[in-house]
């Protein structure tokens, strides 16, 4: 099986299968060997936030010495970032190979009328993955929800992490806030410490520590805010313990994340053997596409893959500190199935004029009906046909404006991005 095999190996299983429940993933993983027995964990849930705290825990053990293994979803440009190992893709052999085993394991599963979903098979592969790369801790991020998500078939974790929590996927997770932390409070295992923000909803909180005296558990709050050095678009400075911290991405969101970071580590610090050093070292040398990232400097191109209500609102609040008064240009793509009037309320205020294009995604909304909607809103809008044909529109008007904000979808970002890097290597001066 070739790289490419493997790509349509993955991509070929139902997407999310019919009913909940982890008994396929179980299943699929003993036929495996059951790799996850043999890994420690760091089991990351959460609406927001996830993507950026599992990177900078990754980054922290890593500056510790560790064998580190890094779980992500969704992708942003390809596949075999959803399995890093000290920072390295999975490589194009190595998933070719892992894809023939686990397409042994999934035949065994059929046989016994077992039809595992994607996110299933591809979660097992992962789980495979680190145990052959020796990996010494992953950092799992759990895909949806938590309590019936694949990743929850890890018996134990060093520790559970639950990022901000608001409204999304709410067909699956449920309608109130109450619901949706159920479903992300079911990863907290017994006996394990759980961490969470202070700046969680009340009712958020009431149903973690409900969750957390039930697991005979305890649960630990970190503190949400930092004594602030300095802060631009770049990210943020701030004072931690004597130490000066820098969080290499924008916004006090990010520095609520970096908070459950240096909770967790602290946590660990003991067993783990990790010393603040390591702490602000690994924070420090966190990257992860498309979360506020610069693509270029001089001119200011953004890329957010914020697409919900709370990330959306974050990629505002962001903007308007560091960018408040500036006449700023967006190329905006959206899911339908997202909480699209939530995140224009969010974000329109922001920007003088959006160029609008489809993601290359089924679940994607037309361009021209997201225009349609902005227009209503009483912001500038105007669709365009095309991928190319919006980057190279976006570009184009740049000179009439202050800065370009590339948002509202990771499937947007993916499609963009790489266009955005070559054209920026030719025209401007790269970041």
């Amino acid at each position: 099986m070739n790289y490419e095999q493997a790509l349509d190996f993955f991509h070929s299983f139902d997407r999310f299968g019919v009913q909940p429940g982890l008994d396929r993933v179980c299943a699929l993983s003993a036929f495996l060997g059951n790799p996850q027995k043999d890994l420690s964990f760091i089991h990351v849930a959460g609406t927001n936030g996830k993507g950026s705290t599992s990177t900078m825990l990754s980054e922290v053990f890593r500056a510790a010495g560790y064998t580190v293994g890094l779980y992500t979803s969704p992708y942003v440009l390809c596949f075999r970032e959803r399995m890093q190992v000290n920072g390295k893709m999975i490589s194009e052999e190595e998933l070719s190979s892992l894809a023939e085993n686990v397409q042994k394991a999934v035949a065994k599963c059929n046989q016994n009328n077992i039809f595992p979903t994607e996110f299933e098979v591809v979660t097992a592969a992962a789980f495979l993955h680190f145990k052959q790369k020796n990996c010494d801790i992953v950092i799992l991020e759990v895909g949806l929800g938590g309590r019936f998500d694949a990743t929850n078939i890890i018996e134990q974790a060093e520790c559970s992490v639950i990022t901000s929590i608001s409204f999304d996927h709410v067909g699956v997770l449920g309608d109130t806030l109450e619901k949706i932390a159920g479903e992300k409070a079911g990863i907290i295992k017994n006996g394990a410490p759980v961490v969470t923000s202070e700046n969680q909803p009340e009712a958020v909180l009431t149903v973690i520590k409900d969750e957390a005296q039930a697991k005979n558990t305890v649960l630990h709050i970190a503190n949400g805010t930092l004594p602030v050095v300095c802060e631009n678009i770049g990210g943020t400075k701030v004072l931690w313990q004597g130490h000066e911290l820098t969080i290499p991405f924008a916004g006090a969101h990010m520095v609520e994340n970096a908070c459950l970071v240096l909770k967790t580590a602290s946590l660990c610090a003991e067993k783990w053997k990790i010393s603040p050093q390591n702490i602000v070292a690994g924070i420090a040398a966190a990257r992860i596409p498309a979360r506020l990232e610069r693509l270029s400097d001089s001119p200011l191109i953004i890329l957010d893959g914020s697409h919900n209500d709370g990330s959306t609102k974050a990629l505002a609040e962001v903007l308007k500190k560091n960018l408040g008064g500036k006449k700023i240009l967006a190329l905006m793509g959206m899911m339908a199935d997202k909480e699209v009037e939530k995140a224009l309320s969010n974000l329109l205020p922001c920007f003088a004029h959006v160029f609008t294009v489809t993601p290359s995604n089924p679940r994607a909304m037309s361009a021209c009906e997201l225009s349609e909607k902005i227009s209503k809103c009483g912001v500038s809008a105007q669709a365009t046909d095309s991928t190319n044909n919006a980057v190279d529109t976006a570009l184009a008007q740049l000179c009439n404006f202050d800065a370009l904000v590339i948002c509202g979808s990771l499937y947007l970002a993916a499609d963009v991005r790489e266009k955005f890097i070559y054209y920026i290597d030719k025209l401007f001066k790269k970041l």
